[in-house]
């Protein structure tokens, strides 16, 4: 392999200045995307979308997409779960084009900003457009997993292994502050929407839409810092599909990574449900109001950033995979004790909140850093793109039992507990996975700590 050949590390004859530039432009995705996943995915759209569609219901409670009937208070979990579906199928070609022509910056351009104008266009959804709002909810968010492929692949490349941990949580501290900083601006649109001359919705659609503007205007920072690696010729031969098919057959050279990956696929698909759904929970269920749910989001995002960072510093002593199995029984105990939230008491579901924000930000940022010192080199982006299946593309199952549990319930507190299965099992699985054989095989350096 020649010196522009896409490696598993940086070059040796890289700069220690230019590295670190590069860095700082990679977190800045994070400062991008973020306010999408946490505005518009988990406070804002699910309890208005859900709003939206109970009003173009029928007498019975249920909204018709497609001629098919579906409960209104059930649409925005299986909207989440569609998207996800669409994920599958276009995240592994992205990630095949980029290892293919190592130009993972053009493509990440095309993803970032299809999905930050489909967030910008939900300022248009108002009075009984539910189809709309599906519509856009489901272009946005496979947008979003198409860009991480390809952002993910960049870490390999632009952090040496023993820097992974603390990169990768600095990524995603800047994610959650990002978050947090634009939430605060929020939450004093909506409380004071009056005072600025705007209804409550116009205040919403303002937020939603927002959230798209701030993540195509911060996407120019990663795209003038990142740099584009040369793919070997070998890599270049490969095409589309073909690609893809040896990519499976060389993943079942990796049995580990593919247990990791399994193990991933479960606890995160609670993650990412937890996540989309509690603003649903808190509303629907417990009866409290958007500006509750606002402060208790602005709580989990201040604590993720902190979370993330003394997870990262852990994992220094402990080892990644240890830290991440400690923050899978804390999401059980956190989420098993939803269930019992009393109606009408914001102090308890804060409580919950800080809950899951210390937890949340490190067990994603020590997920993705693990998982790239098991990727062999030359295949970061289509490791990185079955990676971001796993991530969201088969984040499906979580929102969808979400959704027929209540549809078939009514209770959303019966929803809500049926995700620590997730969680469960996903310990189990993942306490199974040696990764330093894993790190091995994959022809990668063990790290003193993971």
């Amino acid at each position: 392999m020649g010196t522009d050949t896409v490696r598993a590390t940086p070059p040796a004859d890289e700069s220690a200045a230019d590295r670190r530039r590069e860095q700082r432009g990679w977190y800045f995705y994070d400062w991008a995307c973020s306010v999408y996943s946490t505005s518009v995915l988990t406070v804002f759209l699910g309890p208005y979308l859900t709003q939206i569609a109970k009003s173009a219901a029928d007498e019975d409670g249920y909204v018709h997409p497609l001629g098919i009937p579906v409960s209104a208070g059930s649409f925005f979990a299986y909207a989440v779960s569609a998207s996800v579906l669409l994920s599958v199928v276009v995240m592994p070609m992205a990630g095949a084009a980029a290892d293919r022509t190592g130009r993972k910056k053009p493509l990440l351009a095309v993803a970032a900003y299809l999905g930050a104008a489909a967030t910008a266009g939900m300022f248009f959804l108002d009075g009984d457009r539910y189809l709309l709002g599906g519509f856009l909810l489901i272009v946005a968010n496979a947008s979003l997993a198409v860009s991480m492929v390809l952002y993910n692949a960049y870490l390999p490349q632009i952090a040496p292994p023993q820097e992974r941990d603390a990169v990768s949580s600095r990524g995603w501290a800047f994610g959650y502050a990002a978050g947090a900083l634009v939430l605060v601006a929020n939450l004093v649109l909506f409380l004071a929407h009056d005072t600025f001359g705007v209804s409550e919705p116009t205040a919403v659609r303002i937020c939603l839409a927002s959230a798209g503007v701030w993540w195509g205007a911060f996407t120019l920072v990663p795209l003038r810092r990142l740099r584009d690696r040369k793919a070997s010729p070998s890599e270049a031969s490969a095409r589309g599909w073909r690609q893809l098919a040896s990519t499976v057959r060389d993943m079942r050279r990796h049995p580990h990574t593919l247990s990791f990956l399994l193990a991933y696929l479960v606890y995160n698909d609670g993650v990412q449900t937890v996540i989309s759904q509690a603003s649903v929970y808190g509303s629907e269920e417990l009866g409290l109001g958007q500006s509750t749910l606002i402060v208790a989001v602005l709580l989990v995002q201040v604590l993720a950033v902190a979370g993330a960072l003394a997870m990262g510093r852990l994992a220094r002593t402990y080892g990644a995979k240890r830290i991440i199995l400690g923050s899978l029984v804390a999401w059980t105990v956190t989420i098993g004790a939803g269930f019992f939230l009393p109606a009408g008491a914001p102090v308890w579901f804060f409580a919950l909140a800080a809950g899951i924000g210390l937890v949340l930000g490190g067990s994603q940022a020590l997920s993705r850093s693990l998982f790239s010192h098991l990727v062999p080199a030359g295949k970061e982006a289509e490791y990185f793109a079955a990676y971001e299946i796993s991530d969201r593309g088969m984040a499906w199952l979580g929102p969808l039992i979400f959704g027929l549990t209540y549809q078939f319930t009514g209770s959303y507190r019966d929803a809500i507990v049926s995700l620590v299965a997730f969680f469960v099992i996903g310990f189990v699985l993942l306490a199974r996975v040696p990764v330093r054989r894993a790190i091995r095989d994959a022809g990668n350096p063990v790290p003193a700590r993971i």
